[in-house]
């Protein structure tokens, strides 16, 4: 039973790993009703900025601060350069946006950081802790109060402040809220930059866990699945969405992985995400778009 135990609690603190990621993208759903694409690369492009900057000496906390600025710096220029040019247009033209977006942070990032792999050491070891008999990561422990305070600071911004309801109000109807005197590309540069926060946390927890490389980029896939169980517009449902996750592949992988083969882990997460469009669309916690005719 410990086992068990072991296994379900360990992967379900590994999934907060995907939640942190999955927040970035229901952020820029909230305000746009887009898929952000770019998030992947942002989250590559903020872990590779903060590494280079430790690596020539600068402070834990200089090179936090500094790599916030330099993401705010790349929100204006995608604002000025991209965003504003889109107002009202198609959710597929603001999609394909994101993904030329992607390539180019990719290609600025190797551009001016080159493409090597970097350690990266945040002083929190990937030791297990006996919890009651039960052996837990340190490292995901830390993690899961790092991704409980991000929710819970992004839920107080979201529903208690001004901004919140903005934003509420520009996801709804984009043209009644601009209407009403909201100004669309002020919104988006608030939450691109927010979403930027987000993808520099989550670019250090695995930057930490997996090197930074630029297969760093390639988290946005094991999102996908966490942000089809839990909802794209819930903050809540991208925090349990990757804790299903996290469990569910982690169980498949010990008790089916003998029967079925390794690697279930891989693609598990995806058969789940299946059934969920297949029996709930919307998610566990997404909103259901109603369409007057």
């Amino acid at each position: 039973m410990n086992f068990f135990l072991e296994v379900l609690l360990g992967g379900t603190l590994a999934g907060v790993m995907y939640s942190l990621v999955a927040i970035g993208f229901v952020l820029i759903y909230r305000a746009s009703g887009v898929f952000n694409f770019a998030q992947g690369a942002l989250v590559l492009f903020s872990a590779l900025t903060f590494v280079n900057l430790t690596e020539h000496g600068v402070p834990f906390i200089v090179a936090f601060a500094v790599t916030l600025f330099i993401i705010f710096i790349v929100v204006l220029l995608i604002d000025a350069l991209v965003l504003k040019h889109l107002v009202n247009r198609s959710v597929i033209t603001l999609f394909m946006a994101t993904l030329g977006l992607s390539y180019v942070l990719e290609g600025t990032a190797q551009a001016v950081w080159g493409t090597q792999v970097h350690g990266l050491d945040l002083g929190i070891s990937d030791v297990p802790i006996d919890f009651y008999g039960i052996h837990l990561s340190k490292f995901d422990l830390v993690a899961t109060l790092i991704a409980g305070s991000l929710v819970i600071i992004l839920s107080f911004l979201f529903t208690k402040t001004r901004f919140g309801i903005s934003l509420r109000a520009v996801a709804d109807d984009p043209l009644a809220s601009q209407s009403v005197g909201i100004r669309l590309n002020y919104i988006w540069i608030l939450v691109w930059s927010v979403a930027g926060l987000v993808a520099l946390v989550a670019g250090l927890l695995w930057g930490a866990r997996l090197g930074v490389q630029f297969s760093l980029s390639l988290v946005v896939l094991k999102a996908l699945p966490v942000l089809i169980i839990g909802g794209f517009t819930s903050i809540t449902g991208a925090i349990v969405g990757g804790l299903i996750i996290g469990a569910s592949e982690k169980l498949a992988e010990i008790y089916l992985g003998s029967l079925i083969g390794s690697g279930i882990e891989n693609w598990f997460p995806y058969l789940i995400a299946i059934l969920f469009l297949l029996i709930r669309p919307t998610g566990l916690f997404g909103e259901q778009q109603v369409a007057r005719v």
